[in-house]
């Protein structure tokens, strides 16, 4: 027995108002408070003469509002008596047969915090007297984290060890209430006007939290980078603060088993990734290789020889162009077209003649003093780079003009 839910609704309901005297939660609260005492009001909203006293004790008749986004814990000699997670207006009577010890509110709270209070309630009969707390079930902002040096990881996108220094928030939340105030409060916020507060540098509990988060990046960059589902992009990190928070929480729970606290990493936004010399020089060269791989770098290689065969045959024409075929096929471009036969390739020398033969008579050279290949092999040829798109059909024609005599 001891909870009796009054009404539901914010702080500023009509029934709410209508009391005379009500606990609820303190003014001035900071954005990152987690866990503080309940605090006495006066009727119309604060303004009347009950706002003095903090120690959040309430007894039989006493009346309690709870806002959006809070649970109420009620306890007595540190055992959980109570918990609210629904907003609205609760009265505390331990001897109402009406009166409950929990409530869940319309799905509000899962199922982990039904499960933790049949493991942690109050095993006896609660007495007359009793504190109540508030909790936070909102995410709490602007936690921090970051190194002083670089961490390393193994990375599937660069195929290497990489290496950073790394700054950022992420926001956490408080999943199980009742887990996180057994498993995890320290006993010196139970007194009355203590507020605890994630961020609170003073605070040695979130001081450690830091350290755990800090201490599981390393794996988390490995967990995101190595993850096929995230695109293995060490470059998406910045761009995907849910899915690198997943990792983050995965590795934070794998290490130091956050969910026997209560607690979950639900979103992180870095502010700064701050690679070491070689990773940065790694990254550059992997982008590199990334832009020219495929289908793009076929088509920057292609262009690239193109632009050689129009300058050479602007320069020399036809047999320019024969010549930078030649010179593109020793040069192991053949991976971009069709090897043309023939051309590039030296002679298989003849057969040595008989020692006693006499020696066969050079052929007749031609009118023009050299030696010149057969027009119609030439032209097969060209026909040949033709249809291999190493020259283009105006290259042809007029090398077979020139051939021709026309």
């Amino acid at each position: 027995m001891g909870l009796i839910q009054a009404a539901i609704g914010a702080l500023g309901g009509t029934l709410a108002d209508q009391w005379k005297d009500f606990f609820t939660v303190p003014e001035g609260l900071p954005p990152t408070a987690a866990f503080f005492a309940a605090v006495p009001r006066g009727q119309n909203a604060g303004r009347g003469s009950n706002t003095k006293g903090s120690d959040g004790v309430i007894t039989n008749g006493s009346r309690i509002v709870v806002p959006e986004g809070y649970g109420l814990v009620l306890m007595e000699q540190g055992a959980i008596t109570g918990f609210a997670a629904e907003a609205g207006a609760y009265e505390w009577n331990s001897e109402d047969q009406n009166s409950t010890s929990i409530f869940a509110g319309n799905g509000i709270v899962s199922p982990l915090i039904k499960t933790s209070w049949d493991r942690f309630k109050f095993g006896g009969r609660p007495g007359t007297q009793q504190r109540a707390y508030f909790v936070t079930l909102k995410e709490l902002p602007n936690n921090r984290f970051g190194t002083q040096s670089e961490i390393y990881w193994d990375d599937a996108y660069m195929n290497a060890q990489v290496g950073a220094i790394t700054r950022g928030t992420y926001t956490l939340k408080i999943v199980d209430p009742i887990a996180f105030v057994k498993g995890w409060l320290p006993a010196t916020y139970l007194e009355p006007g203590q507020i605890f507060d994630f961020t609170d540098i003073e605070n040695d509990a979130a001081s450690q939290l830091f350290n755990e988060v800090v201490g599981s990046l390393a794996p988390a960059f490995s967990l995101y980078t190595n993850d096929p589902s995230k695109g293995n992009r060490i470059t998406k990190i910045q761009q995907d603060s849910v899915g690198f928070a997943q990792s983050l929480s995965a590795a934070v729970e794998q290490n130091y088993q956050w969910s026997t606290r209560g607690l979950q990493i639900v979103s992180t936004a870095i502010i700064s990734i701050e690679y070491d010399e070689n990773t940065r020089e790694l990254l550059r060269n992997v982008q590199r290789a990334d832009a020219l791989s495929g289908a793009r770098g076929n088509s920057n290689l292609q262009g690239s020889v193109a632009a050689g065969f129009e300058a050479a045959g602007q320069s020399t024409g036809a047999a320019g162009l024969v010549g930078l075929g030649i010179a593109a096929g020793g040069t192991g471009l053949g991976g971009l077209q069709q090897p043309v036969p023939g051309i590039g390739a030296q002679s298989t020398p003849p057969p040595a003649a008989p020692a006693a033969a006499a020696p066969a008579p050079a052929p007749a050279a031609p009118a023009g003093g050299a030696a010149e290949e057969d027009p119609v092999a030439r032209l097969t040829k060209m026909k040949e780079m033709l249809d291999a798109g190493l020259i283009t059909q105006e290259d042809y024609d007029a090398a077979k003009n020139k051939l021709l005599g026309l």
